[in-house]
């Protein structure tokens, strides 16, 4: 196996790293009760994608 022939410093391992950050996920609005939903799933609140009932949920009292 190949080894490095030098040591890489940690100023330019960290030039390499600086475009390796989070992103927040992007949100959207549920269309059946509002809430703030990631886009391309099932609302946590109502149970609904895309205006179709996907998960029942249970009502607690």
């Amino acid at each position: 196996m190949a080894h490095p022939k030098r040591k890489i410093s940690k100023t330019r391992r960290d030039k390499r790293r600086t475009h390796y950050k989070a992103t927040a996920p992007a949100l959207g609005v549920c269309s059946n009760c509002g809430s703030a939903v990631k886009l391309h799933t099932v609302c946590g609140e109502c149970g609904y994608y895309r205006g179709k009932l996907a998960v029942e949920k249970e009502i607690t009292a």
